[in-house]
């Protein structure tokens, strides 16, 4: 007698693939591209020899085979698909697979279909970014001067990384000056201020760059198990993937055979592909991402202390608010490049909330200073 935990879950999985084929069956019906159409029927073919897999278990350990009938969620893609077009809920399916990619994760006797549930996931991917329209949308992007620099990742991280340390050491150096402390204690906060934050975000850019990095190697290695292993499903997933990015089954096919034959380039193709890895960066350097993380924020959070550097008494403490707020006016103008808005309305913005926060803090020291004393 089979495991009541196991039935619930062969049923469980025999519902979730018997939703897939369903699902895409109906995008099948609805698409009109013959190439998508057939990526989707056999998408659909795949997701119901899954399904047989659970059902034959299920008959295996005695138990009768359940009506099925599609679930709300699928009968109402279904009907969008037909009515708008599959590229409408493609987005949403996509999504729903990613999610998926990795449910047999945890059950043994599931693994012969795990890796085919991750290569769908990816040829939906490749099927969302080539569907319809979408070439054209990225056209406009590409020629559009405003929509090239939205873009620039890097600047985005070096702009919100000096920001990180600018508003939080001036919003630290005015609640330690609301509290009415000497000017050598305001100092030294400030630079520990500097040093701890610097040392923190270094830290955390590095755990976050190493555990992509490490996270990255342990999918390919399997990967490359599976390319060892299972070469044909390997080489099938290969071929939907292709041929969700606009080939003919046929010149997919071929394509794909042709990259099989090389284990390496098989290798980084469907690290690309399938799994949206690069092997040649995985994720990038731990070390110099947290170099560039502590020089950021030192650079942002030692604009505040500088004038205390400089001078001493009130006339420092409010030097240093004007230095700090005169670099959220420029931080603010910087981030008009990837926003969207005028440098002089983001400037003001930048000003007023980084004030604010400053004056908050400032107002919280002053009455700690005061109930402490």
């Amino acid at each position: 007698m089979a495991d009541p935990a196991d039935i619930a879950r062969f049923r469980t999985n025999l519902r979730d693939e018997r939703e897939g084929a369903a699902l895409y069956t109906a995008l099948a019906e609805a698409e009109r591209d013959p190439v998508r159409k057939d990526l989707f029927l056999q998408l659909a073919q795949a997701e119901s020899a899954h399904a047989e897999v659970w059902r034959r278990k299920l008959a295996a350990a005695g138990i009768a085979e359940e009506r099925y009938r599609p679930s709300f969620r699928t009968r109402l893609l279904a009907r969008l698909a037909r009515r708008f077009g599959p590229g409408f809920v493609l987005p949403t399916v996509a999504a729903g697979e990613a999610t998926d990619q990795n449910k047999y994760a945890g059950q043994p006797d599931a693994q012969p279909l795990a890796a085919e549930e991750r290569g769908h996931a990816a040829v939906l991917a490749a099927a969302t970014s080539s569907a319809p329209g979408t070439s054209i949308g990225m056209d406009i992007g590409r020629a559009e001067p405003w929509h090239r620099g939205a873009s620039g990742n890097n600047l985005r991280a070096a702009v919100l990384g000096a920001n990180d340390g600018l508003v939080s050491n001036f919003c630290l150096l005015m609640g330690v000056a609301g509290a009415g402390v000497t000017h050598h204690n305001v100092l030294v906060t400030g630079l520990a201020g500097l040093l701890a934050g610097a040392c923190s975000m270094a830290l955390g850019e590095w755990l976050s760059v190493a555990n992509a990095r490490e996270l990255a190697e342990t999918q390919i290695g399997r990967e490359r198990e599976e390319l060892e292993q299972t070469p044909e499903s390997e080489q099938h997933e290969l071929t939907l993937i292709l041929q969700a990015k606009g080939l003919p089954k046929n010149e997919a096919a071929h394509a794909a055979a042709h990259i099989m034959q090389n284990k390496s380039v098989a290798l980084d193709t469907l690290a690309r592909e399938e799994l949206g890895l690069d092997p040649e960066e995985l994720g990038g350097n731990p070390w110099s991402a947290a170099g560039v993380s502590f020089g950021l924020f030192s650079i942002g959070a030692i604009v505040p202390v500088l004038p205390l550097l400089l001078g001493q008494g009130s006339g420092a403490i409010v030097a240093s608010a004007l230095a700090s707020a005169v670099a959220l006016g420029v931080i603010g103008a910087l981030t008009s490049l990837f926003n969207g808005r005028s440098a002089g309305f983001s400037a003001l913005r930048q000003i007023a909330f980084g004030v604010l926060a400053a004056a908050v803090t400032f107002g919280t020291g002053r009455l700690l200073g005061i109930g402490l004393s």
